[in-house]
């Protein structure tokens, strides 16, 4: 998305992924070291990158921060290749040592110090020794192709694309090579004609589409840099839980869902106010999960007769409701998604911690849908595994799966996150804990006899 300068918020893209890294051992929360909040800055050459960089920097004096260029990633030129190094195309992925990147990120993410190299410009290699990077509250990757690579994007907890116009940012690639550096002002054009224009059409605009957050105008767009540090500070501040799973999306808390919660949460609350406020939050809660289905862009022309860009979500959708208490969302799906098909799986309680599948009636085509499985609580996650190993055995690709719960306990989503990596888990509150009777601490009680009327009082 674009953010303008006279905009007075920042629309952010719901795929940020919310303080992302699993952990080897994940069910000790309390010993594992602090993870990074990686941010990753791409744009084409000159267009503000370091400067959208350095502000970010200036905003979190009360935190580390480390800022990691891709340039430092460069293979060193041969002595043969020095010699023609106008014939060597600077902006093509294989000119980077990518490997050696991930490689560093994925140490600094386990809490290692890691050694960047350093980078002669005027030699051409690398040089000794090497610079070192201890981990630090946010790491900064910052780079034309940092958004080329899936392994990469995927360490990212933001993406962020600097957006300018082609002819500023050849202006400003001649004052900082030509003035700045002394050289040859004929070679820079010469080398900006020949590889940087056509690997920035070929490498380097294609990944605006995985961008978080497109900035135009570059290190110069104030507003956008605000709220953009804004929204930093709120993902550092999120639930332990969120920081060890990558595949965890909990909704922003505001006062409005704040206070239905309050509501259904309420031992006095009425049955037709727990089902009314429940059906608003369900309802949101959809909203969100939905917000996490693949999309491709989109022009349509409106009714004024311009033409607005826009994008178009996945269309083959299912829902899977898992009896009963699952049922209780259905509505709002329908609701969102017109004419959606929407299965059922029974699953009964086997002992301790076992469960049994009692019934199952899913679409046939169901391996190439999006599944939508919808149970309100997530408290042991036994049920859930169950249910999602069986959509896994049935051909639905585990990353085809969102998971939507109202509320989710630490428990739960340890065994649904470990077991399931790709999956997406959609949530609106991280509840505390269970207690002895495997009920969700502070809970709501037995959702499906709540919500159906079919308790006992």
């Amino acid at each position: 998305m674009n953010i303008s300068e006279k905009d007075s918020t920042l629309l952010l893209n719901q795929n940020i992924k919310d303080n992302v890294f699993l952990q080897s051992n994940a069910s000790n929360v309390t010993s594992t070291p602090k993870q990074p909040f990686f941010i990753g800055v791409a744009g084409g050459t000159a267009s503000g990158k370091t400067s959208v960089c350095n502000k970010i920097n200036t905003n979190f004096r009360d935190q580390h921060v480390v800022l990691i260029n891709q340039d430092s990633f460069y293979y060193s030129l041969k002595d043969n290749m020095v010699q023609k190094v106008n014939e060597y195309n600077f902006d093509h992925p294989d000119a980077f040592d990518t490997e050696l990147m991930l490689s560093s990120m994925e140490k600094l993410k386990l809490g290692q110090a890691v050694t960047i190299p350093n980078y002669d410009f005027n030699r051409h290699k690398r040089t000794e020794p090497g610079c070192q990077v201890n981990p630090a509250d946010i790491i900064v990757f910052e780079g034309i192709l940092v958004l080329h690579d899936s392994r990469v994007r995927d360490l990212l907890n933001m993406k962020i694309f600097v957006d300018e116009d082609s002819d500023v940012r050849l202006t400003r690639r001649i004052q900082r090579l030509a003035i700045e550096r002394g050289r040859n002002i004929q070679n820079v054009l010469d080398q900006y004609s020949r590889f940087v224009k056509l690997s920035f059409e070929e490498f380097v605009l294609p990944t605006k589409k995985y961008a978080d957050i497109i900035i135009p105008g570059g290190g110069d767009n104030e507003v956008a840099i605000d709220l953009i540090v804004q929204n930093i500070r709120m993902k550092l501040g999120q639930h332990d839980l969120c920081k060890i799973y990558p595949n965890i999306f909990v909704m922003l808390s505001t006062f409005q869902i704040k206070g239905m919660h309050t509501l259904i949460r309420d031992v006095r609350t009425t049955k037709h106010d727990f089902v009314f406020y429940s059906d608003r939050l369900i309802r949101l809660v959809v909203e969100h999960g939905l917000g996490h289905l693949p999309f491709t862009e989109k022009q349509v022309k409106t009714p004024t007769g311009s033409v607005y860009p826009g994008v178009i979500f996945c269309s083959r959708l299912c829902g899977v409701s898992v009896i009963r208490s699952g049922e209780s969302m259905e509505n709002a799906l329908r609701a969102c998604c017109k004419g959606i098909k929407i299965g059922k799986i029974l699953i009964h309680g086997q002992g301790t911690n076992g469960r049994q599948l009692i019934y199952e009636k899913l679409p046939k085509d169901i391996a190439s849908r999006h599944v939508l499985l919808l149970d309100p609580v997530l408290a042991t996650g036994n049920s859930a595994v169950k249910a999602i190993s069986l959509l896994v055995k049935k051909g639905v690709p585990e990353s085809n799966i969102i998971f939507l719960n109202l509320i989710a306990a630490p428990q739960g989503i340890h065994a649904v996150c470990k077991r399931f990596p790709m999956l997406k888990l959609v949530t609106s509150e991280i509840d505390a804990s269970l207690n002895e009777n495997s009920r969700v601490i502070p809970g709501l009680g037995e959702f499906g006899d709540r919500y159906f009327a079919t308790d006992d009082d």
